[in-house]
């Protein structure tokens, strides 16, 4: 069993390496296929889409072609089935003459994936070339006292064909003085002789003809024939001799045309006419006919063209020497040919790529070439380069074939086109070389977003702007090209004062110009912030953001607003103010109070006095607004002074507004009240009922006042009653403070305020209500505090027992502005009346 195992493995070891051959040559990317001779035009060579496991619907897709080496393309692919067929005749006599095996390469390049598949197909030879003799007839002249066993080379029979259809075997017909011998050559190639059989007699016969016919080993076989013609001639002592037997010589193949290689000698030891030697060449291919020449009387072979090595690289002629009598010598010539560095290594670009994406991975195959160079040994040795400092290398695939790949990232915006030089050099002294450029352009990708010109944007921007200005513009560049180079803007949408930002400006979305949709108002918004978004026109696209503020600048759009004394309605006085006529310089009597809307220099207000009553009487603050007097004030003075006074900012231009002011020089308010009254008789009627009504009001408020405080007591004396309770403390008497008007022409002053100081007993009847003067402010609080709520009388009397049963009677006082004002001779008065609120 175990013998039988061996036995099987000797015989299916051949058929194993073949398989693994096979699968070799398959991964290396090589096929090989054989189809015969002179097949007609579209025969069947192979089936290159099922070797090669391509799919027959992507094969226009994927861009497969095929490329033969040479002029003439001997084979195509089939675009439908995959199948290499022949695409002409093929005579193999004529491609590969001088070769035992003939093969045709051509590669299958597929431009999608950069791949280049090389096939090889052998041509078979079939036996379409019969046997030929160069010669037809040939003729001899055989002295009649040549000895038997004489022989004489006879020209070869040449068969293109090759094998089995080649020249096989000669055969002599016609005569039984001669026969024929068979003699193997170096190159194992038959050479024909005719053996002298039988001893001559011309007497007998003077000529003799014989046939001689080769034939092949085809099926069927041909043949090719040639005929031999002998004539008998006399004695004849001596035949020319060569001086070797064979002749041989190196030649270079760059040795110019023309030139003598070497001169072949024989010599005749007979005199005259059989002395005299002739050459000539007796067995020589066409091709070697047309390269030398044997000159006939000297004997020197020159070169009639140019030696190719790559052509051939050796020739081998038979001379001939021959006297007047017929007799002759023969000699062989053997001319070697040595290769010389005289071809340029050839690059051949089977496929390349024009353009190539700069985010192609590294090892990305841009290039497939093909370099050869026919010379031979270290000339024919080739080194393929590539320049420095060039994101690209050299990779080779199988024999004389490289591909240029990516050895790194590339990056559009650093190069965006390269030329990348291909040197192929050979090994010879001097090395020759040769070069070849291919142009690659990198196609962008979007990797790069936008970038903005600034970190940040800000501008200034005047309030009261034109709606549709242009604000200021924001750049983004974006270092891509074409589409994904093109930056749009818009806004991140947000919101100012309630409003959308879209409502306020907008941005050109191409040139990123910003613009107001309204006019700005700084008292309303004084700085607008947002984010201006750039986008580019990849897929997917990138995009990047800045920030941009935008400051509103003031503009003295807004007057002076006086508060304080304010404006007349109608014709009446705009604000009424008591000064006493023994006020002394300095003295304060009023203070305007304004403001303004604006900012900045805008709103700094000054204070003039534009017209008075009396000019040199009050003078007022310019940045305070206070009205003060200048002098004591004169009997003289008029009792009424009205003064006008401005107010103005500092903007550009400046802004102004008035405030009016009466002044009243009095010492009480019976004075004040007979001024006014006699300025309201002076006004007409309208104005004396106008007082007459307002000090009623007066009365009437005051007097409700004092019914107020009784209903109060009242109620807290029913409640003491009711519980029994004897108050034994006194309870403090929170007073509510009231500021009262008095409207004088629809002017509201302050009057004074007043401090009430009650006393209240457990014995209600001996309780008392005093009035005593109080003071009025000199200022008015911009905002006075709430009142807390809280009784008017003493505390609880039960939690006053609880807190201290001991307690004296309730005595309060507090300040509380009365309604009703005392006599004039209860009271005495500031140095103001009237008071801003």
């Amino acid at each position: 069993m175990f013998a039988a195992g061996r036995q099987w493995v000797r015989r299916n070891r051949a058929l194993l390496w073949c398989v693994l051959v096979a699968a070799w040559e398959a991964a290396w990317g090589q096929l090989r296929y054989s189809v015969s001779e002179e097949m007609p035009k579209g025969s069947f060579v192979g089936d290159v889409a099922k070797d090669l496991a391509l799919e027959l619907p992507a094969l226009q897709d994927r861009g497969v072609r095929l490329v033969s080496e040479g002029k003439t393309q001997y084979f195509a692919l089939h675009g439908k089935t995959g199948h290499l067929v022949t695409a002409e005749r093929i005579d193999r006599e004529q491609l590969c003459r001088l070769l035992e095996k003939c093969l045709l390469r051509c590669e299958v390049i597929i431009e999608g994936e950069m791949q280049i598949y090389r096939i090889e197909v052998e041509i078979r030879d079939i036996n379409d070339n019969a046997p030929s003799f160069r010669e037809k007839e040939t003729q001899l002249r055989l002295n009649e006292m040549t000895a038997p066993g004489w022989q004489f080379p006879l020209s070869e029979a040449h068969d293109p064909d090759v094998g089995r259809n080649s020249l096989q075997r000669y055969e002599l017909s016609g005569d039984e003085h001669f026969s024929l011998s068979v003699q193997a050559g170096p190159g194992g190639d038959q050479r024909p002789e005719l053996v002298l059989a039988k001893a001559l007699d011309r007497e007998e016969a003077a000529f003799h003809e014989l046939v001689l016919r080769a034939s092949d080993g085809g099926e069927p076989s041909r043949t090719g024939t040639a005929r031999i013609r002998v004539a008998v001639l006399d004695a004849n002592d001596n035949a020319p001799a060569f001086s070797q037997a064979e002749y041989t010589v190196r030649v270079a193949e760059d040795v110019p045309v023309g030139s003598a290689l070497l001169t072949v000698t024989a010599t005749d030891a007979d005199e005259g006419m059989n002395g005299d030697v002739k050459y000539s060449l007796k067995k020589v291919t066409d091709m070697a006919s047309e390269i030398f020449h044997l000159d006939p009387k000297t004997g020197e072979i020159t070169l009639l063209r140019s030696l190719d090595f790559e052509e051939s690289n050796s020739y081998e002629l038979e001379v001939q020497a021959r006297d007047g009598g017929e007799l002759f010598d023969t000699s062989t010539v053997t001319i070697t040919v040595t290769d010389v560095n005289d071809n340029t290594p050839q690059i051949s670009i089977r496929s390349t790529l024009s353009e190539i994406s700069e985010d192609a991975p590294p090892g990305t195959v841009v290039a497939l070439l093909h370099v050869q160079d026919r010379d031979s040994g270290p000339n024919g040795q080739v080194t393929c380069s590539l320049d420095d400092g060039i994101p690209f290398r050299l990779e080779k695939t199988f024999e004389d074939y490289y591909r240029v790949v990516t050895a790194e990232v590339l990056d559009r915006e650093a190069v965006s086109e390269y030329n990348v030089t291909v040197r192929a050099s050979d090994g010879g002294s001097p090395p020759l070389w040769s070069s070849a450029v291919l142009s690659l352009r990198v196609l962008d990708v979007n990797d790069n977003a936008p970038v903005f010109a600034e970190a940040r944007y800000s501008a200034r921007v005047a309030e009261n702007n034109a709606a549709g200005a242009l604000v200021l513009t924001v750049r983004a560049a974006d270092a891509d090209w074409g589409q994904n180079a093109r930056v749009r803007y818009r806004l991140w949408e947000g919101r100012v004062r309630g409003a959308p930002l879209s409502s306020y400006v907008s941005v050109h979305a191409e040139t990123g110009a910003l613009y107001a949709l309204r006019s700005f108002d700084y008292e309303e918004v004084r700085e607008v912030g947002l984010w201006v978004r750039a986008e580019d026109g990849g897929a997917p696209s990138l995009s990047s953001n800045v920030s941009v503020r935008l400051v509103i600048v003031d503009e003295n759009d807004n007057a002076p607003q006086v508060l304080y004394p304010p404006s007349a309605s109608g014709a009446g006085w705009a604000g009424v103010e008591l000064a006493p006529r023994s006020a002394e310089p300095g003295a304060l009597v009023a203070k305007v109070v304004a403001v303004d809307a604006d900012a900045g220099q805008n709103a700094w207000l000054s204070y003039e006095l534009a017209k008075a009553t009396e000019p040199a009487l009050f003078r007022v603050g310019l940045h305070s607004g206070e009205v003060r007097t200048a002098r004591v004030p004169l009997s003289r003075d008029a009792a009424r002074q009205s003064l006008v006074v401005v107010v103005k900012d500092h903007g550009r231009p400046a802004l102004s507004a008035t405030a009016t002011l009466t002044v009243v020089l009095a010492e009480s308010v019976g004075e004040l009240l007979s001024e006014l009254g006699s300025a309201a008789a002076a006004a007409g009627e309208p104005s004396v009922s106008l007082t007459r009504w307002l000090v009623l009001a007066v009365a009437a408020v005051s007097c409700l006042f004092l019914a107020f405080l009784l209903l109060l007591l009242a109620l807290r004396l029913r409640r003491w009653r009711r519980s029994q309770l004897l108050a034994a403390g006194s309870g403090a008497l929170r007073g509510v403070p009231a500021s009262h008007f008095v409207g004088i022409d629809g002017v509201r002053a302050f009057l004074h305020s007043y401090s009430h100081e009650v006393s209240l007993t457990a014995d209600s009847r001996k309780s008392q209500l005093r009035f005593s003067g109080g003071s009025c402010c000199d200022t008015l609080p911009a905002r006075p505090p709430p009142d807390e709520p809280a009784p008017l009388l003493a505390e609880d009397a039960d939690g006053a027992r609880r807190a201290d049963p001991a307690a004296p009677p309730v005595s309060s006082s507090h300040h509380a502005c009365s309604a009703t004002p005392p006599s004039p001779s209860s009271l005495s008065f500031p140095s103001r009346l009237l008071c801003p609120a």
